[in-house]
């Protein structure tokens, strides 16, 4: 008996990281529809919270726009404590926060976000700990001029030259990319539209 058609996967999210990450592991979206809104912090709102709402957010956003299909929406945060240090605004807030992970550990969030086509929510919350080596001026100003920072959370790529900065990473190298793989792949198994 041949298995039922799976229903069209749309990828919420206007990340081409996002895309190249799901491209890795043989996952192709039918479709890309970002969902635009804001993604400020609430007042007080921790990063794990602000991932896991905006990623819920963003799918439940998208889902009225794809009837009959799964949406999966993503988002990333990078926080220190209770401080969430988001994309930078301009290479002076990028240099400030790179000063600032300087020689510490920081968290990067990814929440992870699931709607069926019959409206079901599914999430997953991700998180991995990367710790910076001190750097010098002259690192920061250099990575910053490269402009590798621009549209990056916490103001750097990890799968770019800023990787030579990561003295330890605890848990998903893709989380930190923005996309945890091995989660994501588990939520599409878990709803059938991955086999086994």
């Amino acid at each position: 008996m041949a298995d039922a058609p799976r229903a069209p996967l749309v990828l919420a999210s206007a990340s081409p990281r996002r895309l190249d990450l799901l491209a890795r592991i043989g996952i192709v979206p039918d479709r890309v529809e970002p969902a635009e809104m804001d993604e400020s912090p609430r007042k007080a709102e921790l990063p794990r919270l602000l991932a896991q709402r905006l990623s819920l957010e963003k799918a439940r956003a998208v889902a009225p726009r794809a009837p009959g299909a799964l949406v999966l929406a993503a988002d990333t945060v990078v926080g220190v404590g209770r401080r969430i240090l988001g994309k930078p605004a301009d290479a002076a807030e990028a240099r400030r926060f790179l000063e600032f992970l300087s020689g510490r550990r920081h968290r990067v969030t990814t929440g992870v976000a699931l709607v069926t086509p019959d409206g079901r929510t599914r999430t997953r919350l991700v998180e991995s700990v990367v710790a910076f080596q001190r750097l010098t001026a002259a690192q920061v100003e250099e990575y910053v001029a490269g402009g590798e920072w621009e549209g990056k959370a916490g103001g750097y790529a990890i799968q770019g030259r800023s990787e030579a900065f990561v003295r330890f990473l605890s848990g998903s190298h893709s989380n930190v990319v923005g996309l945890p793989l091995f989660e994501t792949a588990q939520l599409l198994r878990g709803v059938g539209w991955l086999r086994p």
